[in-house]
């Protein structure tokens, strides 16, 4: 499944971090991944503020997955800021989390996100459900883009 575009991981946890790019790995899943630890780190490399001042926004990411349990800004408000703006709020954004909240489940739709999985906690299960998003997301689905933008930035 290449692609130039990235994925963005939004995790916090070192674990599911590593855990996450090892099933990327057995997958086959060679987009680059640009990791952000917390949600203000998310939010700053999608808008190109902070420490991503001057990211060049053409490039936006061709999944996004997002852990809800952040520090700084939780995962709930970034896909509120996500869906609030013209040139982000079309991409794919699949919420990845341990969360079992019905609460969150419900929240995260509301607010937009295109899938909720709770990640499995046996790896295995985990390298299947990765490579499983990766199939859909990044070689089935047919990605939208942001009207009045046609240089490919979403």
């Amino acid at each position: 499944m290449p692609s130039d575009r990235p994925i963005l991981l939004i995790e916090d946890n070192p674990d599911d971090e590593a855990l996450t790019l090892r099933a990327f790995s057995k997958n086959k899943i060679s987009n680059p991944v640009v990791v952000a630890r917390d949600g203000v780190e998310a939010v700053s490399y999608l808008f190109g503020s902070g420490e991503h001042q001057g990211r060049d926004l053409s490039t936006m990411p061709a999944l996004i997955l997002l852990d809800l349990k952040l520090p700084r800004i939780d995962g709930l408000e970034v896909l509120r800021r996500i869906r609030a703006d013209e040139h982000t709020c079309l991409l794919p954004v699949v919420v990845l989390t341990t969360s079992r909240e019905m609460q969150d489940v419900q929240q995260a739709y509301r607010l937009g996100a295109n899938s909720y999985i709770r990640k499995p906690v046996d790896f295995e299960h985990f390298i299947e459900a990765v490579g499983r998003l990766g199939v859909y997301w990044l070689s089935l689905n047919e990605a939208a883009v942001a009207e009045g933008n046609g240089n490919g930035r979403h």
